[in-house]
């Protein structure tokens, strides 16, 4: 993203690039070293913008001094982080980012503790099954487990997809207040399909609903011909990770959604107790 997140729960975030500071909402702090901003900022638009860019794309995006920016990408592919084409002019994301993605997975107590409760639950489901954590506006995949059917969705880990959109970020988002969902989410929100919910005051209407259910249902909001049922991971108030189950509308029978819904409870409930500590 070219410009740092704003408006999440608990806190603002805001982006000097003249004056090189960030402010945040908690008083007093060192101030940030303007070429460390620069540097996520820079890393985290190749990962929102998948492929080789031009310097000249990259400045317009990012309204970095060219001169700097140019330094910066030069130091940044040098060490790895950053790679370029044949010709030295086209720049992307570099292989040493992956590497610390990986470990980010590899390190997280929580995925490791969830495993072998998404392996059931996929057996028990044979559909596709998420774990997620909320981030900003995001949630971000942090694990997957394939369909058993041919006709499947395509997920990877590291997927980062909007909150409103998504069942596991309703999922989440019922875990927080609605003035607490209301700072955090613009009154206009994205359409990622003809059926996203794009008015913010609907959307804590069905909030209240998934708190009184237990589950947020995805309907064709994020990907057209699929709903995903979520649920919430309640080792932390307001919750940060949930769980969820894909199925291509045009497999997804009453009798079926019935054991998805009970099957999500039961991985929920052995969730809970597994992460209890963390």
């Amino acid at each position: 993203m070219a410009t740092a997140e704003t408006g999440e729960i608990g806190r603002t975030a805001e982006t000097s690039e003249t004056s090189g500071t960030v402010e945040t909402g908690e008083a007093a702090g060192a101030a940030p070293v303007k070429s460390a901003v620069r540097t996520v900022l820079l890393l985290e638009h190749f990962a929102a913008r998948p492929g080789l860019h031009s310097l000249a794309d990259i400045q317009n995006d990012l309204s970095l001094p060219k001169s700097s920016l140019y330094m910066l990408l030069r130091t940044l592919v040098n060490l790895g982080w950053v790679e370029t084409d044949a010709t030295g002019t086209r720049y992307g994301i570099g292989v040493r980012a992956l590497l610390v993605g990986s470990s980010y997975i590899d390190g997280d107590e929580v995925v490791a503790a969830a495993r072998p409760t998404l392996d059931r639950l996929s057996d028990d489901t044979t559909e596709t099954i998420h774990l997620a954590r909320m981030d900003g506006t995001s949630v971000v995949y942090l694990a997957t487990r394939q369909s058993q059917h041919y006709l499947r969705p395509f997920t990877r880990v590291g997927r980062r997809l909007p909150v409103h959109s998504t069942a596991l970020g309703k999922a989440l988002l019922a875990t927080h207040t609605d003035e607490e969902v209301r700072r955090l989410l613009p009154r206009r929100l994205e359409a990622v399909t003809q059926h996203t919910i794009t008015d913010r005051e609907r959307l804590v209407e069905e909030l209240a609903l998934v708190r009184e259910q237990g589950y947020a249902v995805d309907r064709e909001e994020n990907t057209l011909g699929l709903r995903c049922f979520g649920v919430a991971v309640p080792y932390r108030t307001p919750a940060r990770d949930a769980v969820s189950c894909s199925v291509p509308v045009a497999r997804l029978t009453p009798g079926h959604e019935q054991l998805i819904k009970a099957a999500l409870f039961e991985a929920r409930d052995r969730l809970s107790v597994v992460t209890r500590r963390m």
